[in-house]
């Protein structure tokens, strides 16, 4: 279940989720009045670790900032079973495709590990869109955030060698810190294109580099710029 700010027993400072979501992503490069507006017609929600936040062919609604934590970003094309694809990272938004289509949601998106966001409701939207139509530019613009992120997940992805595409994955993770990021290997070899085989002899040689800590379902990113230097070399 998601909790309100006010019923979490892991609180955090409204004025920290703020800054963090004015200072990453999509709200960074907007204006400061937009930025206000936006924040101020806000609800700070907590998700528990494997929670739905919404998913796939949802009623339309509103948008998610990823305040902290980590969510799994889950998607496929019609009639096909939506697969991880990501992990999204604080800043970043996601719903956006609600308040341009008025379509059924075309993707799932499910806390990793306790993760706080920021909810902008449709209504929300919909009546800043009313009083100063420019607004639907600024929204729009939270899916071109979305695309260059995809355009980089195909990009690694089309590298050849699956241990490149492993450190790929990995590196996205980075913002977890130094702390368990709660993956399985099936998992990172979905988003890496990977078999299990390839994931696990990969993660030990990450491991002997110094790179990571791979435990049971988990893996701890130990030097972020190892694994990006890695994964941008050619093949």
């Amino acid at each position: 279940m998601c909790y309100p700010l006010n019923m979490s027993p892991n609180l955090i400072k409204r004025d920290d989720a703020e800054a963090t979501l004015q200072q990453n992503g999509w709200l960074f490069h907007q204006q400061e009045a937009f930025q206000k507006e936006v924040l101020r017609r806000s609800t700070l929600v907590h998700f528990a670790p494997g929670e739905r936040i919404f998913g796939f062919g949802d009623d339309p609604a509103g948008i998610y900032g990823l305040v902290s934590g980590a969510v799994m970003i889950n998607t496929a094309p019609p009639g096909h079973t939506p697969q991880l694809i990501n992990v999204g990272a604080p800043g970043a938004w996601a719903g956006e495709g609600s308040f341009l289509t008025r379509g059924p949601r075309s993707l799932e998106l499910r806390a990793l590990v306790g993760t706080w966001t920021m909810y902008l409701p449709l209504e929300q939207m919909d009546e800043m869109a009313d009083a100063d139509p420019t607004v639907a530019h600024n929204f729009g613009q939270i899916i071109m955030a979305n695309v260059d992120a995809l355009i980089r997940v195909i990009h690694d992805l089309q590298r050849v060698d699956p241990d490149r595409r492993i450190a790929a994955v990995l590196q996205r993770a980075r913002w977890i810190g130094e702390h368990p990021l709660p993956l399985t290997q099936a998992e990172i070899g979905t988003m890496a294109r990977a078999s299990r085989r390839q994931v696990n002899i990969a993660l030990k040689r990450f491991a002997d580099y110094g790179w990571v800590k791979s435990r049971y379902r988990s893996v701890t990113i130990l030097n972020a710029e190892k694994l990006r230097q890695y994964s941008t070399q050619d093949d």
